[in-house]
């Protein structure tokens, strides 16, 4: 058995950084099972005392909270960048222990008293408001955990949250493993018509790297967005272009890895705990700790969004039938030849592709570019470390200084698909910014994720402009949990923030992507360090918002299928999960799937990430982010003056403040839908 100065994950607890080069899936039970045991006699010990204090509950309380957080991060992490088949067991049990764990704590019922008698100390007044502001979060959710629940309720809702962290694991697994599962290997050069080299060389890449018998040759697609998405948009084999969609959009939905009856489950399960609670339905839980305050709210806003952008996507898939039929000999367009007759059209319209800038988007100049941004705008510095162990030799590390030379932040970056690593794009804490017991200043680290296609023999990646505006977008997350100023773990970086207001700096960070004298920091051509011609710049904006209304429409599809599904739809009734999205189709869509489509399957935001009953947090906050940025465009782009106030009272607060109160500090106003529609090509103005 591993002791502690034997076992990489407990010694990384306690150090600087994890030790990833180190652990292993046999250190994970050890580890996590000799940290829940000492923090159940923590618990214990400190729910003892008669006359609790911050300094005597809530301090010792976050010790433990941070340990368990530097135990079960490390694991977490490596089983979404490098899923293993020894891994997948002990995560799997790992995440029963924390559900198990994280039930226990929050129906604690001397804990909840414990917190409320400093809540109600007459000295409560005195504290910081980061203090008063961890202590409302903590009782709330203490009072949405069950804690006020009694007998066979408490029981049972303890049993709900279990099952359904294990449901979420599954869902998630058998979305990787089908989107595994898939590969298209292609040997007659032929059947690459239409491919950029760009696409063929990263395909001839991933066979050259499968060596499973006879895939050592030819090109070899997957279901990977790097790989996905640009077949689907050049490929013009149209039965090739139907197979991988009928791949992609059946993922997860048959055999062994169908999630259907995980989500059947997993909609009951959460509509049986909302009812516990007193709730009506699982989307008022859910808007219990965000922004909106009311369902009226949320579907309101939703539909006047489909109101001000369903007339244009109709006539935005108007003209695309039209193209198509008149140039492309396509008088029916199926789901699969809308990719790429909508990249034929933009380019007959605008003379402009994502593959055709992909030269000027080498991957070292635009990260390099991206920190120069935020180092102009912000006052710090980036510089990257060496030495640092990682999970994959093509992760760096770097740290970020202060503009008086002390470092206050660092960040792992991982940018490139491969095989075991969740697809999509990501940030994550790693590390949380916490003044320490002892007085010491623990400085925040994040985890930068994304899935783009790696270098390809010695030339560098070659990213598209829209995967460098998912590059921008996660490093605005990245920022949000590394400038905070708070020092309490609670309310921290992106902890305690509005789920629904969480993107505000992300989706903020993404217009920079359009600004000239920005894009000048990076866009260099590859080959021969020519700056991207003026010429290609305008193209690239004047396409911006191609079927941007249709765009706006696909995110209020979800979001609204994701909403009335936890609030309309009854899991015992006779309607289905598929009845309710057709039903939503009717209302919002202009272009309606096949029928063997099973788009919820792979649905992973909200049946495996954080997004349930709040997909539409995406737009609610690019609502507040849209109108940030206008903030900018009036001032200055690069206004250093606007960048320090929107860092003092967006970036560096953290959950410590009311985020309208931050937003309306920033702005001096509240924040209006103009912006957003402006940006999106679709305001009357």
């Amino acid at each position: 058995m591993n002791t502690s100065t034997e076992n990489p994950i407990l010694q990384g607890a306690t150090s600087e950084l994890p030790l990833f080069d180190k652990i292993k899936p046999e250190h994970v039970l050890t580890a996590l099972q000799r940290a829940l045991e000492e923090a159940r006699h923590t618990v214990a010990s400190l729910t003892e005392s008669t006359d609790p204090t911050w300094q005597t509950l809530m301090t010792p309380l976050e010790a433990l909270d941070e340990r368990l957080s530097r135990i079960w991060g490390p694991v977490t992490h490596l089983n979404a960048v490098c899923d293993s088949d020894a891994l997948r067991p002990v995560y799997q049990q790992g995440v029963s222990l924390m559900a198990e764990w994280s039930a226990e704590l929050a129906q604690n019922e001397a804990l909840y008293a414990a917190i409320k008698k400093v809540r109600a100390r007459d000295d409560f007044s005195e504290l910081s408001m980061e203090r008063q502001q961890v202590i409302a979060h903590a009782l709330r959710d203490f009072r949405l955990s069950g804690a006020e629940l009694a007998g066979k309720e408490k029981a049972r809702f303890k049993a709900i949250r279990m099952r359904m962290s294990e449901l979420a694991t599954s869902f998630e697994q058998h979305v990787l493993d089908a989107t595994r599962s898939f590969t298209l290997h292609l040997t007659d050069e032929a059947d690459l018509a239409g491919l950029p080299e760009s696409v063929r060389a990263a395909a001839r890449q991933r066979a050259e790297a499968n060596h499973n018998g006879e895939r050592n040759g030819g090109w070899l697609f997957t279901l990977d967005a790097p790989s996905y998405i640009p077949f689907m948009q050049y490929a013009e084999r149209r039965d090739l272009r139907e197979r991988m969609y009928a791949a992609f959009v059946t993922r997860a939905s048959s055999g062994e890895l169908d999630n259907a009856p995980i989500i059947d489950e997993l909609l009951s399960l959460r509509a049986e705990a909302a009812e516990l609670l007193g709730f009506d339905h699982y989307s008022a839980f859910s808007l219990a700790s965000k922004m909106a305050s009311s369902v009226d709210e949320v579907t309101g806003f939703m539909y006047q969004l489909v109101k001000q952008s369903k007339p244009a996507a109709r006539q935005e898939m108007a003209e695309l039938r039209a193209f198509a039929a008149a140039e492309l000999g396509m008088p029916e367009l199926a789901a699969w030849d809308i990719p790429f007759a909508s990249e034929k059209l933009r380019l007959k319209t605008y003379a402009i592709s994502q593959e055709e800038l992909k030269p000027w988007f080498p991957d070292h100049q635009v990260i390099n570019g991206m920190f120069g941004l935020v180092e102009k705008l912000y006052g710090i510095r980036i510089k990257a470390r060496a030495g640092v162990p990682t999970w994959h030799e093509t992760v760096r590390f770097f740290d970020i200084f202060d503009h008086d030379g002390r470092r206050i932040a660092s960040f792992y970056l991982d940018p490139y698909a491969r095989a075991h690593k969740r697809g999509g794009a990501w940030m994550d804490e790693c590390v949380v910014r916490w003044r320490r017991p002892d007085g010491s200043l623990q400085l925040p680290v994040a985890y930068l994720v994304c899935n783009f296609d790696a270098p390809v023999g010695d030339k560098p990646a070659l990213w598209t402009h829209d995967e460098v505006t998912t590059l921008f977008h996660e490093f605005g997350h990245g920022l949000h949990h590394m400038l905070t100023q708070c020092e309490e773990l609670g309310v921290s970086g992106i902890r305690g923030v509005p789920w629904d207001a969480v993107e505000l700096p992300s989706q903020f960070m993404e217009n920079f992507c359009w600004e000239r004298d920005v894009v000048n920091l990076f866009a260099r051509h590859y080959e021969t360090g020519e700056l991207l011609p003026d010429a290609l710049f305008e193209k690239m904006v004047a396409a911006k918002n191609f079927h941007a209304a249709m765009q706006m429409l696909r995110q209020i599809e979800f979001s609204l299928f994701d909403f009335l599904l936890h609030s309309d739809f009854r899991p015992d009734s006779d309607d289905s999960v598929q009845d309710l999205l057709d039903r939503v189709r009717d209302k919002v869509a202009v272009v309606k799937p096949p029928a063997f489509n099973k788009f919820q399957n792979s649905f992973s935001h909200i049946f495996a990430g954080g997004y349930a009953a709040g997909y539409y947090s995406y737009k609610w906050a690019e609502v507040l982010s849209a109108d940030a940025y206008a903030a900018f465009e009036e001032e200055g782009v690069l206004n250093g003056e606007t960048a320090q106030r929107f860092r003092r009272h967006i970036l560096s607060v953290g959950g410590s403040r009311d985020i309208m109160d931050a937003f309306i500090a920033f702005r001096g106003r509240k924040p209006t839908v103009e912006a957003l529609l402006r940006h999106a090509g679709l305001s009357d103005s």
